[in-house]
């Protein structure tokens, strides 16, 4: 069975579908790249799942050692490369809560977020920049 179904919508627009939850998202060609950017394009949507995977490995880790990462804000950036077009560098900054973690915790907070599924899936050319922005 599917994860997700899509739909062409016509303008370069498509409408994605999450099989299981009925959760629909648009996404939308770039105006750099003959699109209305009026949504998430699909390299945005690609870079979204890099930070939101690295989160939730953050977010397991923390539920299963008693660490509190709730509120963690995150900013990514993505730089796109030419010939061929494609994402050349993704930078996520993590702007950890004002919260006393230990040099530990810190450690292996960091540590979870290089493990996520998404950030070992895209290939290695696409550079994947990590940055914890720690309160103290």
């Amino acid at each position: 069975m599917a994860t997700v179904t899509a739909k062409y919508l016509g303008d370069l627009r498509v409408e994605c579908t999450h099989v299981a939850s009925g959760t629909k998202l648009v996404s939308d060609a770039p105006v750099d790249n003959n699109g209305k950017g009026e949504a998430f394009s699909p390299t945005d949507l690609c870079v979204t799942a890099l930070a939101s995977c690295a989160m939730t490995i953050i977010g397991i880790y923390g539920k299963m050692h008693n660490v509190d990462v709730v509120g963690t804000e995150i900013e990514v950036a993505k730089t796109m490369s030419a010939n061929p077009r494609r994402i050349g560098k993704i930078e996520v900054t993590f702007i950890m809560p004002d919260r006393e973690y230990t040099d530990k915790q810190k450690t292996m907070i960091e540590r979870a977020a290089h493990t996520c599924p998404v950030h070992l899936s895209l290939h290695p050319d696409v550079e994947q920049v990590f940055t914890f922005k720690w309160a103290n």
